[in-house]
């Protein structure tokens, strides 16, 4: 399948300016959604009618009459994963639950970008609750292939070119994993930057809005719309780049592996410094305690639904539920405190050994065959349960099927991320 470039940065631009007409690039949308998505199914039920978005296109042109007085995302049209609440559209979350069950205030990063101009095109497929029962949606790479999960419909439509912009979620890797598996970047910032008000929670404690783009120009300006007291960074200074090794680069596939390190060479050839270091020695720890705060904190936000449409969850859903019940008090209390000790112990790392970011592979290879399963977020976990940001960055592929890093720096440092990301995915491009 041909995958179209539509970089949010080159788009956003072009609106604002006129150089691109609203209504053409909307018209243009649709025709590459009637193209594809009968194929790729990364829209819940199709994107809104096309009048629909065409009127509020019309509208926003009409507010915005003059180049110089529109917004950052003016015109833009995004994405939404089904489990944000959206005015005018219903939440579904990828379930068989009654729609008046899943009801809510419009989440504020979705008015956030309304508020900045964009168009919400519709809402995008996601796996059950953002868990793991996995939607339709396809890989648009490879149509054999899984898109990766939970964020499966935002990431695919992304890749695809039906959208530039798409919202998402991370609880363990369902941004980066799916951005990596379909070649995108993926953004998933520090725990908490980017309001999860209104939005259906699955672990409140480890719960990330993140974002979707082609570019990583595109990645800045979404964020600086979406993040709570952002602040832009040059980036000037080049990052000191961290390979953690150990018991978590272990996790990778060979493939995966031997690419990861081509990826670390290609660095180095373009003037970053890597330092190799012992990290997450007790990486299945790690994993244990994220799995069971994951499971306690989905029983106590399904508690009351799931009491009353139990056979309505799929069976992945009800069993974490189930398992989740069966957490100890204490057993939460201690994982929840271990996000911030996982977090420090990083911190007192990458300061010791002078690393300002690391890098890992996105996912432990390229996406699995088939579409009964999402793939393994391990690679995503730590970083998730420690509350870090995170940028995936596209870097070459594996025999068709997309590969990609992540780059993650200390808590809050999102900005600078997202800077150091230019060169990064620039360097990685350059030596696919």
């Amino acid at each position: 399948m041909t995958v179209r470039r539509t970089p949010l940065g080159e788009v956003a631009a072009d609106l604002r300016t006129g150089e691109r007409d609203v209504a053409d690039y909307v018209a243009e949308l649709y025709e590459r959604v009637d193209a594809l998505e009968s194929d790729v199914r990364a829209w819940v039920g199709g994107p809104k009618p096309r009048e629909q978005v065409a009127a509020e296109a019309a509208a926003v042109a009409e507010r915005y009459p003059e180049p110089e007085n529109r917004p950052p995302l003016y015109g833009v049209p995004v994405g939404v994963k089904d489990i944000f609440h959206v005015d005018g559209l219903p939440t579904r979350a990828g379930s068989t639950l009654p729609p008046g069950e899943l009801v809510g205030r419009q989440a504020a990063v979705v008015t956030s970008l309304r508020a900045a101009g964009a168009l919400v095109l519709g809402k995008t497929v996601t796996t059950e609750f953002a868990y793991f029962d996995p939607g339709p949606t396809r890989n648009p790479h490879d149509l054999s292939h899984t898109p990766g999960g939970s964020s499966s419909g935002s990431a695919a439509a992304v890749a695809a070119g039906t959208c530039p912009l798409a919202l998402g979620t991370q609880t363990i890797g369902s941004v980066i994993r799916p951005a990596t598996f379909c070649g995108v970047v993926g953004y998933k910032p520090s725990y908490g930057r980017i309001p999860l008000d209104g939005v259906l929670p699955l672990a409140a404690s480890v719960d990330h809005v993140g974002l979707f783009t082609q570019d990583v120009a595109g990645m800045e300006l979404a964020a600086s719309v979406c993040v709570d007291d952002w602040e832009p960074s040059t980036g000037d200074e080049r990052p000191v780049l961290g390979v953690p090794e150990g018991e978590y680069l272990a996790q990778v596939s060979e493939t995966g592996l031997d690419r990861f390190e081509d990826h670390v060479d290609a660095l180095e050839r373009a003037g970053f410094e890597i330092r190799r270091t012992v990290a997450f020695d007790d990486i299945q720890a790690v994993n244990d305690r994220h799995d069971g705060l994951v499971a306690a904190e989905a029983a106590l936000a399904h508690h009351e639904r799931f009491d009353e449409y139990s056979d309505r969850y799929a069976d992945s859903t009800a069993e974490l539920i189930r398992d989740g019940r069966a957490v100890s008090v204490e057993a939460l209390a201690d994982a929840r405190r271990n996000r911030v000790r996982l977090r420090t112990s990083l911190a007192e790392t990458m300061r010791e050994r002078g690393i300002d970011a690391w890098i890992a592979p996105g996912a432990p290879g390229p996406a699995p065959a088939g579409i009964d399963s999402t793939g393994d977020p391990v690679m995503n976990l730590p970083w998730t349960h420690a509350g870090l940001p995170v940028v995936a960055v596209p870097a070459g592929d594996v025999d068709g099927l997309p590969v990609g890093v992540q780059c993650v720096a200390g808590f809050g440092a999102d900005e600078r991320l997202l800077a150091w990301a230019e060169p990064i995915a620039n360097a990685l491009a350059d030596a696919s």
